[in-house]
């Protein structure tokens, strides 16, 4: 019989129940039935797309014996990672203090009925290995030390809960005084940890560290640091060409177990592909190199195959069809939309949201999907093809995988392939596409990976901004319209009556959004109004700013919770500043309430609007500690830099024919500091500050701060003001 479970809207939790465990989700009658009882809970908090936690629910969840201890000693609790981050963050934070160890998923801890937790670790074996207990005995060890020792329990519980607070950034001094000092030491800190070899920061394993490189690109743009630039585009070219990289698919996977970026994890994360999105636009634009655009055409293509809800249409459709084989030329230029295709792509997708996520494992097998035998690819391909891919995806070197496998990574340069098989780049361009077409379709037919539904707020926003963006830099509609779809869906599903939720799923959308679903999405509403101006996102844009102002600041000392005044109480309410696998919701929304207060015209008590107001009495909360460990804190570092020097504002009017040849010019430049807002129509009740008048010429304001250009009529002499920002 099913468990409580199968009445969750979250796939991951879904995977569990049918499971013999007697599974809760995490809600007040669990939370009452344990003190009534007066049993622990074991908490085990996990997602869908993860490998270890797959694997801890075949041998132990799935075991009749194992699950009848854990009913008999435990209330047991099951929560998605990815759902409840509020949850997750705490405990993660809490498995650090009782261990002095880095946690993961799965996450597996012991709590007292309130909540307070004693115990904790991630993936337990059923047996005893890897140096860890089997779990049946860990579980039985754990009840036994609760019934025993439970005064001792709870004073360490009060410690915990004491060490807890004390990771909150504490309020500094009312006088404090921002300066840039943390910039320089964030580009220091992170110049010291890059991999000069393999690219990236550190050893294995090895992650992204998308607003790190975010920030360090900036800096180079503002100070010339050319050994910054190099970080940035050197890591994105190794990670592009490594196996953490989808090199027939497009789209990465979440980190590499290793330090070359050969072998990831095989998941696959909406949010890690938003951020990177909007990395390798930023790092074409600042380099020109082809590479990085095919990355992005690329990684579009798999968002508009795989990633969006079709939301009652067939993905297979012959418009979705023609979307999906779209290809950049080889190399150059960028592509351009397909002309007529946009009105057909408004009509047949609406309000569709992106989906979660992708199973690293498909038939119990982690990669499986994904990794390939040496035979299996020569017999699909013709011997120039094979000759070409074997030494392109290094065949010819060892198996880089489990069971004599190959998980593709570029291992040579076309340049070399071509000298070396005598061929023109005309013939190698054309091997190269029909060798990965016949693998890419070959691959089609093997059995997917698990894909997680569910559409969440916050990575919705990621991925909308990062699908903006390049629709603006490579001038696709078919991304602008997937990207403004989301947000169309986002505002549909999501938004209630002034609040916003945080999950979608299969009709019902719930629980309380978190500062990460605010902010990113305000963000993501900034990205789209720079990409086409719809006042629809202004108005969200504004609602979302003032809930994030009425729901989340710390008016008092700065700063925004993650949860909201209004969220469930629970044993501690994080603030949080360093960055994640996701950027900082406290540095996002410093920096959109930033851009923001560019569009209003209203002003604070300090002649500056109130959201800027509000991002910077959160950099002074923060302040101290990016004085001591920038490097860990680069999205409030790329807010404060905005804060010091504001971006520009650069308004172009006109009708679409006269503004084309301005709007390809700006594509190509990588201007991290100017907000451009195109206007082609009239538009009603524009803010001040954009209500321009409007002509048959090209015209353009540029701003900066409270001093305006006179109006540019020519192109040449605003490319001039711009190449001095």
């Amino acid at each position: 019989m099913p468990n409580r479970l199968a009445l969750e809207t979250s796939p991951y939790l879904q995977q569990h129940a049918d499971n013999p465990v007697d599974w809760h989700a995490w809600n007040p009658d669990t939370l009452r039935l344990a003190r009534e009882q007066d049993k622990p809970i074991l908490l085990s908090i996990g997602y869908s797309a993860c490998h270890w936690c797959h694997v801890m629910a075949h041998e132990s969840f799935e075991d009749i014996n194992v699950a009848a201890v854990m009913n008999e000693l435990f209330i047991n609790i099951k929560v998605d990672r990815e759902e409840r981050p509020d949850l997750d963050q705490i405990y993660q934070t809490a498995h650090h203090l009782l261990t002095q160890r880095n946690g993961g998923w799965p996450l597996t801890m012991f709590l007292s009925p309130d909540g307070t937790p004693f115990f904790g670790g991630t993936y337990f074996p059923k047996q005893a290995r890897y140096n860890l207990p089997a779990f049946p005995d860990l579980l039985k060890r754990v009840s036994q030390v609760y019934a025993e020792n439970r005064a001792e329990l709870a004073e360490q519980g009060q410690h915990l809960i004491a060490a807890l607070a004390e990771t909150l950034p504490r309020p500094g001094s009312a006088e404090v005084s921002l300066n840039d000092t943390p910039l320089a030491l964030a580009v220091q800190q992170h110049s010291a940890n890059f991999d000069s070899v393999n690219g990236g920061f550190g050893g294995a394993p090895k992650f992204l560290h998308p607003a790190e490189l975010d920030l360090l690109l900036r800096r180079s743009h503002v100070s010339g640091d050319q050994q910054a630039r190099h970080v940035v585009h050197f890591t994105l070219q190794q990670m592009a060409h490594g196996g953490l990289y989808d090199q027939l698919g497009g789209g990465f996977c979440r980190y590499s177990v290793d330090e070359r970026w050969d072998i990831p994890h095989f998941e696959k994360m909406l949010y890690d592909n938003g951020l990177l999105l909007g990395l390798y636009c930023d790092a074409w634009q600042s380099s020109g190199d082809p590479m990085f655009a095919r990355v992005v055409e690329q990684t579009a293509a798999w968002v508009l195959r795989e990633m969006q809800s079709p939301d009652g249409h067939d993905t297979n459709n012959s418009v979705n069809s023609e979307v999906r084989h779209t290809r950049l030329p080889h190399p150059n230029p960028p592509p351009r939309a397909v002309e007529g295709a946009n009105e057909s792509l408004r009509e047949i997708y609406v309000n569709r949201g992106y989906y979660s996520s992708l199973d690293a494992d498909s038939e119990h097998e982690e990669g499986k999907f994904y990794v390939w035998q040496r035979d299996e690819i020569r017999e699909l391909l013709s011997d120039d093809e094979y000759v070409l891919i074997a030494d392109y995806y290094g065949l010819d070197n060892p198996a880089n995988f489990e069971h004599h496998a190959w998980n593709l990574r570029i291992s040579a340069s076309l340049a070399e392939i071509v000298q070396r098989m005598g061929i023109s780049a005309e013939q190698e361009s054309a091997l190269l596409v029909s060798a990965r077409q016949k693998l890419f379709a070959a691959r089609e037919q093997r059995i997917r990976p698990g894909r997680d539904e569910k559409i969440l707020g916050a990575w919705n926003g990621l991925m909308i901004t990062g699908m903006a963006r390049a629709a603006r830099v490579f001038n696709r509609p078919d991304w602008l319209h997937s990207a403004q779809r989301a947000m169309d869906f986002v505002r549909s599903n999501l938004w209630r009556d002034g609040t916003l939720l945080a999950t979608y799923k299969d009709g019902k959308a719930h629980l309380n959004a978190y500062l990460d679903d605010h902010a990113f999405l305000l963000n993501a509403s900034l990205e789209l109004l720079q990409t086409e101006f719809r006042s629809a996102d202004l108005a969200f844009a504004v609602q979302l700013a003032d809930a994030l102002l009425a729901r989340f600041e710390d008016k008092q000392n700065g700063g925004f919770f993650f949860t909201s005044h209004d969220h469930e109480v629970l044993i501690q309410r994080n603030k949080i500043g360093q960055d994640n696998a996701t950027p900082s919701g406290n540095g996002i929304a410093a920096q959109a309430l930033l851009r923001l207060s560019l569009l209003t015209g209203h002003t604070g008590l300090t002649g500056k609007t109130e959201y800027a107001e509000a991002a910077e009495r959160c950099l002074k909360l923060f302040f101290p500690a990016l004085q001591q460990t920038a490097g860990y804190h680069s999205s409030l570092c790329t807010a404060l830099a905005e804060n010091l020097q504001p971006s520009s504002l650069l308004v172009l009017r006109g009708t679409a024919s006269a503004t084309n040849a301005w709007q390809s010019a700006l594509r190509s430049r990588y201007l991290p500091n100017v907000m451009t807002i195109v206007l082609l129509d009239d538009v009603a009740d524009l803010p001040g500050v954009l209500d321009k008048p409007r002509g048959e010429k090209a015209t353009a304001w540029l701003c900066h701060g409270t001093q305006c250009l006179p109006p540019i009529t020519d192109l040449d002499e605003l490319l001039e003001h711009l190449g001095s920002l």
